[in-house]
């Protein structure tokens, strides 16, 4: 099979250039991801402010399983990159097959894991009677078919390693354009099934998941890395199972530190009532769709460097630090305007609460101010996990998004008495110094590794 060097290799062409084909393809996908979970939320609203609550707080759960397969994918991918970047493809497809079937026992264990913990979760994050039932009816589909999710992301890795984000492009694209089908159907019923209200929202997404999972998987077998090699690369190596793990985990532990702070948020921002569940619900997906360019200039930062640095091109991964930031800054920066003048107007589209729209918007006009550290975070987290260091992600994951906002949080509320206001400014002080540090660090690595050579 002959394969291209002219996409495929990321390690001899303008960096600019490179960052392109890889980011914009991946924030155009999230975009439509983004509006997947918008039209969900839309839909929820449309039921009760219960559900759009449920949907809120379902979400750290969820993350758990896109925490696991989203951070083995990525391990995977630095793993594959490198490989391909020391122009040695067997290795490549070994690694490929290999976090296939290691993906396997994972997604078995979430679907024992969420099956089983999901209650006393939901129970611990306030919920309870009907509110707990509908937690329960959205999340326990998505766990026991959680092999759909898993098989995305391990796929996608494959194709993201060689530069390929275009494929997930297309199966998110499809995704929340069936999504605006499925959801209405399959909440209120007809031509033969039955309404399901939130739970419908589940199945809608369980279904168009495992529609992707076999489009990309097909795309995957094309690109020459899901080979098995007469059957050898099937036979477990614990070995590389291991080193799948020493990347992958660390990535995962990472996302799920993102799903320890909305355990975290929620936690206190549920002790302001189901409004504030609802708007802080809301004001994520309303987050998520500007921090789009973000998401893509990460996948950049990520695959760039894993084949750069197999490559031993440390001047290109500090080139595309430098872009990526700069890129950002065009992107996102303008975007903030908006979100701060148009705060209450947002908060509307999506639910016609008074209380749930105040809150909301004053989440917002805080938001605006954080953005961009956001982008300086993860560009450099991202760039640290291309060249194997997936352990600072953790640290910074665990003082990031628990616990300094356990201690700001327990002081501003518990002790002080304040409202919603210092949740969200405490947020906005923790990005920032995080973001210092993360921008810091990465250059001190990519120092120390260059006078290494």
């Amino acid at each position: 099979m002959k394969h291209s060097t002219d996409t495929t290799d990321l390690t001899t062409r303008p960096v600019s250039a490179v960052i392109r084909q890889v980011a914009v393809p991946a924030s155009v996908g999230f975009f439509f991801n983004t509006m997947f979970n918008v039209v969900d939320t839309w839909w929820a609203g449309r039921i009760d402010t219960q559900a759009v609550a449920a949907l809120a707080l379902s979400l750290p759960v969820y993350f758990i399983i896109t925490a696991l397969a989203s951070g083995i994918g990525t391990g995977s991918t630095a793993l594959m990159g490198s490989a391909l970047g020391a122009k040695d493809r067997k290795q490549a497809a070994l690694i490929a097959v290999q976090m296939l079937s290691f993906g396997i026992f994972v997604s078995a264990f979430l679907a024992w894991f969420g099956l089983t913990f999901s209650p006393s979760i939901f129970g611990w994050l306030g919920a309870e009677g009907h509110y707990l039932d509908t937690c329960l009816a959205y999340m326990n589909p998505i766990f026991a078919c959680n092999i759909s999710t898993v098989a995305i992301f391990l796929f996608n890795a494959i194709l993201q390693s060689q530069g390929d984000t275009k494929s997930f492009r297309n199966v998110l694209i499809f995704g929340a354009t069936l999504n605006i089908a499925l959801d209405p159907w399959f909440i209120y019923g007809g031509f033969g099934l039955p309404a399901m209200g939130l739970q419908g929202v589940a199945w809608s997404t369980v279904i168009i998941q495992a529609f992707g999972a076999v489009y990309l998987g097909y795309k995957a077998r094309q690109t020459g890395l899901v080979a098995t090699n007469s059957g050898k690369n099937l036979i477990p190596h614990p070995a590389l199972y291991a080193e799948i793990a020493r990347q992958g985990f660390p990535a995962s532990l990472n996302s799920m530190t993102i799903a320890l702070g909305f355990f975290v948020i929620f936690k206190f921002v549920s002790g302001f009532g189901p409004e504030a569940a609802a708007a802080y619900g809301i004001a994520t997906r309303i987050d998520q769709i500007v921090l789009l360019p973000t998401i893509g200039l990460s996948v950049a930062a990520l695959t760039v460097t894993a084949q750069n640095y197999g490559a031993h091109r440390i001047d290109r991964i500090r080139e595309s630090v430098r872009k990526n930031l700069k890129y950002g800054a065009i992107l996102l920066l303008p975007l903030s305007i908006p979100i701060f003048l148009l705060a209450e107007p947002l908060m509307r589209f999506f639910t016609a609460d008074p209380a749930v729209i105040s809150i909301g918007a004053e989440y917002l006009r805080i938001d605006a101010f954080t953005l961009y550290g956001y982008v300086i975070i993860f560009v450099s987290t991202s760039t640290l996990q291309g060249m194997k260091r997936p352990l600072f992600a953790i640290w910074m994951g665990l003082s990031r998004q628990v616990a300094a906002p356990l201690a700001l949080f327990t002081l501003f509320t518990s002790v002080l008495g304040f409202g919603t206001i210092s949740l969200w400014l405490s947020i906005l002080g923790i990005v920032w110094v995080s973001a210092c540090i993360a921008f810091w660090y990465a250059h001190k690595v990519i120092r120390q590794v260059e006078e290494a050579q």
